[in-house]
């Protein structure tokens, strides 16, 4: 089956950076669109960044996230450097295989979902 592990949250000050990782098993993840979104307490589930043909990102977080992809470790990333305390959520990593039918930032196009990491940013 599919399975989508995501890891590398915790607790950071702000202005430091952390990075997360999607490992992905029962796909290769080079098939696949990718992305990762973030729910914060009370609030929807929100895009963050998609890997696909290119990249793309939620304007809350350009020039700060990168993501990335390790096809031979069939592995996602995401870097997030100069973190706020805005950033504050779960993240999760999803795939949607063979490609996208949809707006990327919509995350009902997206077919695996993994369980989530905590992301806390101090101030």
């Amino acid at each position: 089956q599919v399975q989508l592990v995501e890891s590398g949250g915790g607790l950071v000050q702000a202005g430091g950076s952390l990075r997360l990782s999607c490992a992905a098993s029962g796909l290769t993840l080079s098939n696949c669109t990718m992305g990762w979104f973030r729910q914060a307490p009370g609030k929807e589930r929100e895009f963050v960044a998609v890997i696909s043909r290119s990249g793309g990102y939620a304007e809350s977080v350009q020039g700060r996230f990168t993501i990335s992809r390790d096809n031979a470790k069939n592995m996602l990333y995401l870097q997030m450097n100069s973190l706020k305390p805005e950033d504050t959520a779960v993240y999760y990593c999803a795939a949607r295989y063979k490609g996208l039918v949809g707006a990327y930032s919509d995350m009902l196009v997206y077919e695996y979902w993994g369980q989530g990491t905590q992301v806390t940013v101090s101030s």
